[in-house]
């Protein structure tokens, strides 16, 4: 596997393996990150299981997560961390992006 690009939390980790395990999921899936065009600053993350990486993708493992990632969304994920938390500002992933210029409030969505 190569060098990750992506820095996978202890928090995060924990949480990946809670819903691998809740949803049925094998070892060998792992989680495909990606970035579409939507949400109100323009781009949103998505996070998916998935058993077998597509072609251009670059598979790469961090904190024992094997990461899938295609090469668009790679020029915009290089360097981000994946982190969890819980709590009163909002339970839920979150991506901690030196590429993004902006993000909106909520944190799913953001620009470059």
């Amino acid at each position: 596997m190569k060098t990750s690009f992506i820095i996978v939390t202890d928090n995060a980790k924990r949480h990946i393996e809670k819903l691998r395990q809740d949803g049925g999921y094998s070892e060998e899936h792992g989680l495909r990150v990606s970035v579409d065009g939507g949400g109100c600053s323009g781009l949103v993350y998505k996070l998916d299981f998935d058993s077998s990486a597509q072609p251009g993708d670059q598979v790469f493992e961090d904190n024992g997560v094997r990461l899938m990632v295609n090469m668009k969304s790679l020029l915009y994920l290089a360097g981000t961390e994946l982190d969890f938390t819980g709590g009163l500002k909002g339970e839920g992933f979150h991506f901690n992006n030196p590429n993004a210029s902006r993000t909106c409030a909520c944190g799913e969505s953001f620009s470059v």
